[in-house]
């Protein structure tokens, strides 16, 4: 006969045996032998220790003295009540007490999973303290290591073991009004690579920054991580990895799976449910854009999203540099699905202002990759997407030949390699222009193609100088420099909202080329004489609600918006769908 786990044989417990408090063993549980199937009973009504578990409802020492009497919490919870603001205080005091980022990441995650709403409340009223620790660059560790530091899922996993049953998997997620999906398959994490299903980091973190930056309600946004498999030798070998040990599946196998899942996603959620791809390889994120655009309501933030926001740094940068967004020459590092993505955004807005076709405006934007500057004589090895940027020009294989046979005006890195702009590059780039503008956009700062301090010593302060993870403020020759950031963040939080508020069903280029020109104008002359050109991220969430009006404005505009009529002021209406992380009272 099998034992129970304390060495005793099952019959040995008697029939009338309870278990610790004299509770009757109502299911039998403690009867059953160890190979035996038992039925996992849960309480489903939240109240008692069930609702301190919720972390949707769940107040801590937030609750009231009636609320302890009316939802039997009466000894669950020490006497004290707490305000939130006070249950904030703590918290912020001890998470500065940890030195090492990846254990307030760690910390942030278990309030999440424990306070729902003390959670929003923190990242919104810290949000410039808190976003490294949740977004990049502390979200790259965390995913590297996100077997080891693996609690409890916080999205779907839905690898090739759920072939043919995506729909059944979906309907396994608790929430049934899903708006926003972020969705990885790790191929491409930050500048780290392949990371399989660790990548899942991604998408909770993208998703929590949906809600405290853009108001997305977090029971509409899911995360997703398809697992493929890895090429990764490290995670393959890991005994902690927590997905298929495999190497990744391509072809027409990739393909199935992802199309099962993009249709999955619409049977269950309608049309206007925004997929967001995260962090593919190249290779699969420019298809999968151009597959699904016409079809679904799609948007990928590394070519989007970062051109997006790249270009309304320019825009903003055009007051402290001069000339017309057309007059200046661009040269990339970088031609991946950023670089790329932010070419083709900014020649589509210089094609707008000047009338001339974007043919013409790309021959002002010139891009080099890891074999050199591209020109038409390597048009035959080229990748598709790297093809409309070769022009006519004689081989050029460094960075540095290329900024002096080019002379551009604006220089951007989104190569993935870090220090990639040495001194002679920058020095150049000084002698060229009164005012270089400089984006060193690569995350995380570790993959930086330069350091802002560099960027203003190398210029001698004067630099404009933006970098896609954060740097501290720049002491240079008695003044200081404040670095801005090109973060997504800006962008894809207030763009989600403008396409949720409106139901847009289809994802346009002008609906981009609105969000870039609604951050720009957000840019004071406070923020210009710091060296500024983004708004600082303390007013965020202002920021969304401007940005989600004018892409809800332009969806009107296009007769993709199916929430009719149109607002009136939909400013004000953007700040009225935002969710608020304040506590409710209960009855």
């Amino acid at each position: 006969m099998a034992s129970t786990r304390n060495g005793s044989s099952a019959l040995d417990m008697g029939k009338k045996s309870t278990v610790g408090g004299g509770v009757a063993d109502v299911y039998g549980e403690d009867h059953a032998t160890e190979d035996q199937l038992v039925t996992p009973w849960t309480v489903t009504v939240a109240s008692g220790s069930t609702l301190l578990r919720d972390p949707r409802h769940n107040k801590g020492l937030a609750f009231s003295e009636s609320e302890r009497d009316a939802h039997y919490l009466r000894g669950l919870l020490p006497p004290a009540c707490f305000t939130q603001e006070l249950q904030e205080k703590k918290l912020m005091h001890n998470l500065r007490q940890y030195e090492v980022p990846l254990q307030r990441y760690m910390a942030l995650m278990d309030l999440q999973e424990r306070n729902e709403r003390l959670f929003y409340k923190l990242l919104i009223d810290n949000v410039e303290e808190l976003l490294p620790v949740v977004y990049t660059p502390t979200v790259g560790e965390a995913c590297q290591k996100y077997g080891s530091i693996f609690r409890r899922p916080q999205g779907l996993f839905i690898s090739l073991k759920e072939k043919g049953k995506i729909l059944e998997v979906l309907k396994n997620w608790p929430e049934k009004n899903i708006q926003v999906i972020v969705v990885t398959d790790g191929e491409r994490i930050l500048g780290l690579g392949d990371l399989g299903a660790q990548g899942m980091g991604i998408p909770v973190g993208k998703l929590s920054l949906y809600t405290a930056l853009g108001g997305v309600r977090p029971s509409a946004c899911l995360p997703v991580t398809i697992d493929v498999g890895t090429n990764n030798e490290n995670l393959l070998k890991n005994e902690f990895y927590i997905g298929l040990k495999q190497r990744r599946t391509t072809g027409q196998e990739y393909a199935d799976l992802l199309d099962e899942f993009m249709h999955a996603v619409k049977k269950n959620y309608g049309e206007k449910v925004l997929v967001q791809f995260e962090d593919f390889a190249n290779h699969n994120a420019f298809h999968l854009l151009a597959k699904y655009s016409s079809s679904h309501l799609v948007f990928n933030d590394d070519i989007q999203g970062t051109a997006s926001v790249v270009l309304a740094g320019v825009i903003a940068a055009l007051k402290l540099v001069g000339r017309t967004l057309s007059e200046h020459t661009f040269l990339f590092l970088g031609a991946g699905e950023a670089g790329t993505g932010i070419a083709e955004l900014i020649a589509l807005e210089m094609s707008k202002q000047t009338k001339a076709p974007i043919e013409e405006m790309r021959k002002k934007i010139w891009l080099a990759d890891s074999k050199g500057l591209i020109v038409k004589s390597r048009m035959e090895s080229l990748q598709h997407f790297k093809k409309p940027w070769a022009h006519e020009h004689e081989p050029v294989k460094t960075l540095l030949e290329a900024v002096k046979a080019i002379k551009p005006t604006v220089l951007v890195g989104s190569s993935g390699v870090g220090r990639t702009f040495t001194k002679d590059v920058v020095e150049t780039m000084a002698s060229l222009n009164e005012k270089p503008l400089i984006l060193a956009l690569s995350n995380p700062t570790s993959q930086s193609e330069c350091t802002a301090e560099e960027a203003y010593s190398w210029t001698e302060g004067r630099a404009v100088f933006a970098s896609g993870s954060p740097f501290e403020p720049v002491e240079y020759e008695g003044k200081t420099y404040t670095p801005g950031q090109a973060n997504n963040a800006y962008i894809f939080p207030g763009f989600g909202l403008g396409l949720v508020m409106s139901g847009a069903i289809r994802v346009h280029d002008d609906m981009l080329l609105a969000a870039s020109h609604a951050l720009a104008k957000q840019v004071t002359d406070k923020n210009f004489e710091k060296g500024l050109i983004y708004p600082p991220f303390s007013n965020i969430r202002k920021i969304s609600a401007n940005i989600a009006a004018d892409v809800a404005a332009k969806a009107y505009e296009l007769g993709l918006a199916s929430r009719l009529p149109q607002p009136a002021d939909l400013v004000k209406y953007a700040e009225s769908c935002m969710y608020s992380p304040i506590y409710r009272d209960y009855r």
